[in-house]
């Protein structure tokens, strides 16, 4: 008889751990408590609906010459809804570099009239140009852009400015979605100027249903927005471009929410597509960061990115109603396990409301963008 080489049962073993891990997740999304929105389903066959493309070429107002933009990575995408298709904005990186945040980033444009298949456009429609904006972008570029659009048809995107010494949050305006107009770093007036030079990441402005469409709204008479990578804060504008972060009684940022030891948000907790609000409260979509030591979650892999829900007063905006204590969206499939960030993440940032569906795009592994979605009855 022959000897089963070794390798064979421990192959075995890994394939029906990942298969358990896969069948608890799916589990847990099907138990969703009442405020939460999901699950969310992977269409079979269609993922990733983005992949880098070679072929795509532009000329690059830094280099002065054609470059291939989105050769390297594509991921990190927005989406907003315009005359009943959904266009997917999405991060393109080239190959000017070598590793996360050292090539150049450019922001790319799909669009779709199923959510699911898309049509790209050859050339980027937000990158580092000979602008107001050239400091704040040269030469790490546009990165992670995060759409919403107001009642009267303004398109505004939270974007990342990166120039490789401070990465900041952006705001960028347009009626068309291709075209944009750049301005500028989100807190630059805040109180004098103390948060210009301020770290800052990922911007969750406040939407609502009306008339079934997802909009930009006010909370207590101002616009508000979740933002932060490794906590949450709050912000306020009175017109969309110049926003103002909360602070507390001691003048500090208010964080708001943190990460938890021993969760799979344990090292970040960093917001994702615009925020909701619901029946419930408000709702905010977050991206969580596993640690990779032991105050990690030991039920997802060390370093892990997996999506969170956390549920806001509607009356009081800091004060935390509920939180999801497990991921409702976990990396399953190869290309969110492989790629540029090969630990497992689906990073979500991405949340249109269409024909009665929530579309939820995100990037894999840092190099592919999904799609996932979830089918609901209107209770919104």
């Amino acid at each position: 008889m022959k000897r089963i080489p070794l390798i064979i049962p421990l192959l075995m073993f890994l394939f029906l751990k990942s298969s358990k891990a896969q069948d608890k997740a799916a589990k847990f999304e099907d138990q969703l408590p009442e405020w939460a929105l999901g699950p969310f389903v992977r269409p079979a066959g269609v993922n990733p609906v983005i992949s880098p493309d070679a072929k795509s070429m532009f000329f690059d107002p830094m280099s002065k010459q054609k470059i291939a933009w989105e050769a390297s990575d594509v991921f990190n995408p927005g989406a907003a809804v315009k005359n009943n298709k959904i266009y997917v904005i999405y991060r393109g990186e080239d190959r000017s570099g070598n590793g996360i945040g050292k090539r150049t980033s450019r922001l790319g444009i799909a669009e779709s009239t199923d959510g699911i298949k898309l049509k790209k456009s050859q050339k980027p429609v937000m990158y580092p140009d000979e602008d107001s904006q050239k400091e704040h972008e040269w030469p790490g570029g546009c990165e992670d852009p995060r759409i919403a659009v107001t009642k009267e048809g303004l398109y505004v995107m939270f974007y990342t400015q990166w120039n490789r010494k401070i990465f900041r949050i952006a705001v960028a305006t347009s009626r068309d979605l291709k075209n944009w107009t750049k301005h500028g770093p989100a807190f630059h007036q805040a109180y004098d100027g103390r948060f210009k030079d301020l770290k800052c990441k990922s911007a969750s402005v406040v939407t609502k249903i009306e008339n079934g469409k997802q909009v930009i709204t006010k909370i207590n008479g101002k616009y508000m927005m979740y933002w932060g990578e490794r906590f949450m804060n709050i912000a306020t504008s009175d017109d969309l471009l110049n926003w103002e972060p909360t602070l507390n009684k001691t003048g500090a940022l208010e964080l708001i929410v943190t990460p938890r030891k021993n969760h799979f948000d344990s090292d970040m907790t960093e917001c994702g597509p615009p925020a909701i609000v619901t029946d419930k409260g408000i709702l905010v979509l977050y991206n969580g960061k596993n640690k990779g030591n032991s105050d990690r979650d030991t039920n997802y892999a060390a370093n892990t990115y997996a999506a969170g829900q956390v549920l806001f007063d509607l009356n009081n905006p800091s004060k935390v109603i509920s939180r999801l204590s497990k991921p409702f969206f976990v990396p399953t499939e190869p290309f969110e396990k492989s790629g540029q960030y090969p630990f497992g993440t689906v990073f979500i940032q991405g949340l249109v409301y269409f024909k009665k569906k929530w579309v939820l795009y995100y990037g894999g592994a840092d190099s592919r963008v999904g799609v996932a979605i979830y089918n609901q009855n209107d209770n919104l």
